[in-house]
C-alpha cells in the first residue's frame, strides 16, 4: 500500500519513469521495507486474512472474487500471501507472485506457521510466468498495479492468463487521492495538485542518484479505458467508507481523512468470452 518509509534518505521528484526503471527501483525497495511492513501491519492483515485496504474491508464482506472453492486463483503482488492463504482456507487453489524476494520469504514463514501453503514465484505483473487461460480469478490487493509503468501490458497479461468469463479484481489508492498531500492530518485535506497530472511520483537515493521508489497514477477514466480495451466488463466499483471506531493510521490513511474522502478504490471486472481471440 502507499505508505512508504524511505531507506536510505531520498529526494522527491515528479518525472516520467519507464517500466524497467520502475521495476529496478520497486523490487529492492520492497525488499528493504518488507520486515518493517510485516511487523507493523501483519496483525491487521492476518496470517490468512484478506483485506482490500487500510479501511479494513474484508473479502468476506465485499465478495469481489465470488465463490473461490475449486477455483484456480492468482494473486499478483502477493507479498506474504495473506490473501492467497485466505483463498486456500476457503477451498480455492491460490498461487502468489511478487517482485520482492524478501516478501516471499515472509510468505514461506507464514506457510510454516499456519500450515496453509501458498505456492509463490518471483515475478512481475507485466510478464506473468503462466500459460494462457490458467486461472479463473486474478486479483491484486494493493499489491502491484500502482508500481507498474506499463499498465496496459499488465492488464493484457491478466487477460491472457484468465479463462473466458474469469474474474479480475484489484484495489488501488483511490485516484482522487492523488490531488492531496500524503498527510493523514487535516493539512492533507487541501487539494494541491492536479487529478489529471499522471507524472509519476519518484524518490531518488541522495547518495547514489538512483531511483529508489516509483508510484504511478491513473484516473478512474484511465482504468475504465484500460479494462474495457482489454476485453473486460466492469461490474463493481467499491469505495470503502472509514468505519466508526477504526483508529488505525496507515501512511496517508486515517480517520481524519477517511471520514470525508475515499482512500481506496476496489474494482471488479469479468473477462468477456472471446476477448483474447
Amino acid at each position: 500500500m502507499q505508505e512508504h518509509w524511505p531507506h536510505p534518505p531520498v529526494r522527491v521528484e515528479r518525472r516520467p519513469v519507464g517500466e524497467a526503471e520502475s521495476r529496478a527501483a520497486n523490487g529492492p525497495d520492497w525488499d528493504r521495507y518488507a520486515d518493517e511492513y510485516q511487523a507493523t501491519h501483519g496483525e491487521f492483515l492476518g496470517d490468512a486474512g484478506f483485506v482490500w485496504g487500510p479501511e479494513g474491508l474484508t473479502e468476506a464482506q465485499a465478495g469481489m472474487l465470488g465463490d473461490v472453492a475449486d477455483r484456480d486463483v492468482l494473486e499478483v503482488g502477493s507479498g506474504a500471501g495473506q490473501c492467497s492463504r485466505w483463498v486456500r482456507t476457503h477451498g480455492g487453489r491460490a498461487f502468489g507472485l511478487d517482485l520482492s524476494h524478501r516478501q516471499l520469504q515472509h510468505s514461506l514463514r507464514l506457510d510454516d506457521q499456519t500450515g496453509v501453503r501458498v505456492p509463490s514465484v518471483l515475478g512481475t505483473a507485466t510478464a506473468l510466468p503462466f500459460r494462457d487461460a490458467s486461472f479463473d480469478v486474478v486479483f491484486c490487493s494493493f499489491g502491484a498495479l500502482q508500481f507498474v509503468s506499463d499498465i496496459a501490458l499488465a492488464v493484457a497479461e491478466t487477460a491472457r492468463v484468465l479463462r473466458p468469463g474469469g474474474r479480475f479484481a484489484f484495489s488501488v489508492t483511490h485516484p482522487t487521492r492523488w490531488m492531496f498531500p500524503d498527510d493523514p492530518t487535516e493539512a492533507g485535506l487541501v487539494a494541491s495538485q492536479s487529478y489529471w497530472d499522471r507524472t509519476p511520483y519518484v524518490e531518488v537515493d541522495d547518495q547514489t542518484g538512483e531511483v529508489a521508489y516509483v508510484e504511478h497514477h491513473r484516473t478512474l477514466g484511465d482504468w475504465v479505458a484500460l479494462l474495457t480495451g482489454a476485453g473486460f466488463a466492469i461490474t463493481t466499483l467499491l469505495e470503502p467508507e472509514w468505519p466508526e471506531g477504526h483508529d488505525r493510521l496507515w501512511g496517508g490513511w486515517s480517520a481524519v481523512r477517511g471520514r470525508l474522502t475515499p482512500g481506496t478504490a476496489v474494482v471488479g471486472a469479468d473477462l468477456l468470452a472471446g476477448a483474447d481471440d
